[in-house]
């Protein structure tokens, strides 16, 4: 008999050798109806999968984010299908999931194009309908390999492959047949035929090699119910709106030219956003007790080497040579942070000392790779570096999570959720330095009491790493603010300082950003406001709408007013008609509008009007300062009156 422990305690013993699914139709016919595959003893399988003495057992179901990510992938492979018997021709190369979705890289000649994907749907919503079972294929990694013989994505997609048994999945009976190592739901019709969707279509290196052909990656959603995927494509269509670039162009705020591709040139407007962000900043960092430097772009390349980026990083970077010696431009700001610790000697006294640069650096990203001003090629990270005793690790990294939540909720930012990040692969150290840096990282998490998720193998080749990421308006996830702990780095520059007992010791380097690239972070706060800033940080903060050029004079008493408060206001003395004035400012975003007309200039008042209102309210010149220079002053986030 098979004993079977399932999610809340309760134990139900079957004969050995069931499938899972008749198990759970014995736990309750609605969860079977509901199920799209398992977890036995905490590995996920198919339904079919039979279940054999002692194991724990988890139903999954589209309302679990691993049964929706099964949902997505087996919705890929019926995609695939249908691709395939439209362009017999068709070459499936691998189609994984993606944050709401999945796709599948194809090598195919003929393009796809936007016009293809009604059918593709058509062909698809046939295959769904046929409601064929997913049918699992197993076999050993010779039979594979010779099985594939002919086909090399398939080929190195079993070289990469771990294990001995290698598997594949079949729609019934149909020809349709993919190396998978699933699991996938049981059968096509569990898929709700109104609620997938094909998105887009672009190009792809195979392995994101330039120097290998290029495919075809088509997109597509998919959701438990069309309810869900309405919603999600609402959604969709609002970031379209949010879209960076192009409110960038529409407020004049930034651009990119074919002379410098992935380099961002800011407008004047741009401008004024990008200082604020940074004396809000500075002033933080101030009173938090950090000092700023300044490091070279340029350094020597035997230092990168010593750095251990020239081993761990060197594809990202950009090399040139001066009189006769090679050089790198910085990719990361810490070396130069650890010459300046070098330039003089230290004491325990002077820890822990916080050394904070707005550090201008470059890093390479493919063409293909590159996104507005969320993914470019040169940009300006709000870097730090702590150097401290190890016995002070801890209260720094929570002095530090202290100012993440300090900038991130003055930027509106309350929902994010962390990651943990353990040792790669790829890294410098030991595994006793590491096993110590990780759980110094995790005692300050515990300490701050908050949540937060192991992300296995993904930290710093130099450290372990703690990565927040901060959800925005329409509840998408960027990662902005980092905190990685390096007792590696420090050791590798012959960094020290003299302890209290006179002997010379090595001191821990907390490496920091907050804000990350601030053309990222810059990027991100235009889509999550949609062009529509707080006053503190809005290009224009007022303007002021004169009815006509009888009331021109009293226009200009007010903006000169304004002026000298240091607020950023204009006037519109154009010949327009008041509506028009009022809808242009309104589609320039100007937090908000004083329209002046005869009354208003006879008892010298203002009527004030907020932005995307309708409605105006009368104010005197004094209280509607005193109340701007509030709202600025406590970076307030609405609008009021």
């Amino acid at each position: 008999m098979a004993k079977i422990t399932l999610p809340d305690g309760k134990i139900v013993s079957v004969a050995d050798g069931l499938p899972a699914l008749q198990v759970v139709e014995q736990i309750g016919s609605g969860l079977a109806k509901a199920a799209l595959a398992v977890k036995i003893n905490g590995k996920l399988a198919d339904l079919t999968t039979p279940l054999n003495g002692e194991l724990t057992l988890q139903v999954l179901t589209a309302r679990d984010p691993e049964g929706l990510e099964i949902l997505r992938h087996s919705c890929a492979h019926i995609m695939a299908e249908a691709v395939c018997r439209l362009w017999p021709n068709t070459k499936l190369v691998y189609g994984p999931t993606v944050a709401d979705g999945f796709y599948y890289d194809i090598d195919l000649d003929t393009p796809i194009r936007p016009e293809d994907f009604e059918k593709i749907e058509q062909e698809m919503k046939k295959i769904i309908q046929s409601d064929q079972p997913f049918v699992r294929i197993e076999m050993t990694r010779e039979q594979a390999l010779q099985k594939m013989a002919d086909d090399p994505y398939k080929l190195d997609n079993i070289h990469r492959a771990s294990g001995d048994v290698i598997s594949f999945y079949r729609h019934g009976d149909s020809a349709f047949e993919d190396l998978c190592r699933g699991p996938h739901i049981p059968r096509t019709s569990r898929i709700d035929p109104r609620a997938f969707k094909i998105m887009s279509v672009a190009g792809a290196y195979w392995h994101g090699d330039a120097n290998q052909k290029m495919l075809q990656r088509v997109y597509g959603t998919v959701w438990p119910s069309k309810k869900e995927l309405d919603s999600y494509l609402e959604r969709m269509e609002e970031a379209r709106k949010r879209d960076h670039r192009l409110i960038g162009r529409q407020m004049d705020l930034f651009s990119f030219h074919e002379e410098g591709p992935g380099f961002a040139f800011l407008h004047p407007k741009g401008m004024i956003i990008w200082n604020e962000i940074i004396d809000f900043w500075r002033g933080l960092h101030k009173k938090y007790k950090y000092v700023e430097v300044k490091t070279p772009i340029i350094l020597n390349e035997s230092l990168w080497h010593r750095s251990g980026h020239w081993d761990h990083y060197k594809e990202n970077m950009y090399f040139t040579t001066v009189d006769g010696v090679n050089y790198a431009i910085k990719p990361m700001n810490c070396p130069g942070g650890l010459l300046i610790y070098n330039s003089r000697k230290h004491s325990y006294r002077e820890f822990p000392m916080r050394v904070a640069e707005l550090g201008l650096v470059h890093r390479y990203e493919a063409s293909g790779q590159m996104h507005g001003l969320v993914r470019v090629r040169q940009f300006t990270q709000d870097d730090a570096h702590i150097f401290c005793t190890p016995e002070q690790i801890e209260s720094e990294i929570i002095g530090v999570i202290n100012l993440v939540e300090e900038i991130y909720s003055t930027f509106g930012f309350e929902d994010y959720h962390i990651e943990l990040s353990t040792k790669p692969e790829k890294h410098i150290g030991s595994d006793e330095i590491w096993e110590l840096a990780t759980n110094a990282l995790a005692g300050a998490l515990k300490h701050k009491g908050l949540a937060y998720q192991i992300n296995e193998g993904d930290g710093a080749f130099y450290g372990p790493k703690i990565d927040f990421h901060i959800s925005d308006c329409l509840g998408r996830s960027w990662q902005l603010g980092t905190i990685q702990l390096d007792f590696s780095m420090p050791q590798r520059f012959n960094l020290v300082y003299s302890d209290r007992d006179n002997t010379e010791k090595t001191p821990v380097m907390i490496h920091r950003a907050i804000l990350g690239s601030l053309e990222r972070f810059l990027g991100i706060l235009i889509e999550h406001y949609g062009g529509n800033f707080p006053l503190w940080l809005a290009p224009e903060q007022v303007r002021i709408l004169p009815i006509s050029e009888k009331t021109n004079d009293y226009a200009g008493d007010v903006l000169k007013r304004l002026e000298e408060k240091g607020l950023r206001c204009s006037a519109d003395l154009t010949d327009d008609k008041i509506g028009a004035k009022i809808a242009k400012a309104h589609a320039d975003r100007v937090p908000y509008m004083v329209v002046v007309g005869p009354r208003e200039q006879e008892t010298g008042t203002l009527n004030i009007r907020l932005r995307q209102s309708k409605e105006g309210s009368s104010m005197g010149l004094d209280a509607f300062l005193n109340l701007l220079q509030e709202k600025i002053r406590s970076r307030s986030l609405s609008l009021s009156l």
